[in-house]
């Protein structure tokens, strides 16, 4: 269809004879105001609003419930249980219990709350112009009056359900993440304070897994031990190794300078802890003309013909001895357990 064809009513008042481009529209950045509000079904109907009052408690209601539930996991599932959960397969009944609770508690206080806001609280659009950084007192007051007006607005003092709900959502799941922090370990409980050592259990030579005999260990001589009845295959072999790994020594009786550590020995044969005082690395290196031995970790130095006493290094205190003897059949065995927490100082000491 030509231009001739269109009716005159139809075409442009005015044409730019270069580009066609229409004037006289107007300014295109004029500010076109807010749009006229519409009221939601909640501001017209009060059984609406009631509906949604009950919706909002119910969400705060399930977050409760859910930490309720975020905390009863850690009693109802072990940590070894495995269960079959499809789609995601095998996973730690645990695990899933309180990334399940925990997701339901947050994302219910979040979503009752953007629910609030939605469908309660007041939606009017308000404009107010810019003011100067520093606030006239005819600005703080109209600030304390719209925060109250808000306030009633939210009808957070009338609507008492969704109030009392809230916080007590609001109070309950801080108490996961104060579950979260019971979490960080095991309590230690007496744990760190006794190994397998105990009367009568014989030093076992950690090299031919051999009962040790006083013949076998010679003056100079560096040897590790382990308490009889621990094996390596045994699940809990690294824990408890950790705490009653022996370094055997013998020193010639007129050498040790220690009366106690003379009277715990047998014929010169000395037991000491193997785990360093200060951070707990296994103590190696000996030197047999000095009778100090080395931490290779920070080099910690302890003199083992003096108690064991830290002469050089950031070690706290001196290795624990070992009471030892020999019994009927000859063989080197404990006759207690340390006396004293073996590796680490620890906050629970003394």
């Amino acid at each position: 269809m030509s231009s001739q064809e269109i009716p005159e009513e139809n075409l442009p008042a005015e044409q730019d004879a270069a580009h066609g481009a229409v004037e006289g529209a107007g300014d295109p950045f004029a500010d076109p105001g807010l749009p006229a509000h519409k009221p939601r079904i909640q501001d017209i109907d009060e059984r609406a609003a009631n509906r949604s009052e009950r919706a909002v408690a119910f969400m705060f209601t399930l977050s409760m419930l859910a930490t309720v539930g975020f905390i009863a996991s850690y009693v109802i599932f072990p940590v070894d249980k495995i269960v079959y959960i499809f789609p995601f397969g095998h996973v730690s009944a645990l695990n899933f219990s309180l990334g399940l609770t925990l997701g339901v508690a947050l994302f219910a206080i979040g979503a009752g709350a953007v629910h609030w806001a939605r469908t309660l609280m007041s939606d009017v659009e308000v404009a107010d112009d810019r003011h100067a950084i520093a606030a006239e007192p005819e600005v703080k007051a109209k600030v304390l009056a719209d925060f109250a007006a808000g306030a009633e607005e939210s009808a957070f003092g009338r609507r008492k359900l969704i109030r009392n709900t809230m916080f007590g959502a609001l109070a309950l799941v801080p108490l996961a993440g104060v579950v979260l922090l019971r979490d960080l370990g095991p309590l230690p409980e007496k744990k760190l304070r006794s190994t397998l050592w105990a009367k009568g259990k014989q030093l076992i030579n950690m090299n031919t897994m051999e009962p040790l005999r006083p013949e076998d260990v010679v003056v100079g001589s560096l040897t590790f031990a382990m308490p009889e009845g621990l094996e390596e295959d045994a699940h809990d072999f690294q824990v408890q190794i950790a705490k009653a790994a022996l370094m055997i020594i013998r020193i010639e009786p007129d050498n040790i300078k220690d009366k106690r550590e003379r009277e715990w020995a047998h014929e010169g044969i000395v037991a000491f802890s193997k785990i360093c005082t200060h951070v707990g690395c296994p103590i190696s290196l000996y030197e047999q003309q000095t009778h100090h031995v080395l931490c290779p970790c920070h080099q910690s130095t302890f003199d083992l013909s003096d108690g064991a006493r830290v002469i050089f290094g950031p070690a706290g205190h001196a290795l624990p001895q070992l009471r030892i003897g020999v019994n009927s059949e000859g063989n080197l065995e404990a006759l207690g357990d340390f006396e004293e927490p073996v590796g680490p100082a620890f906050w629970e000491r003394g």
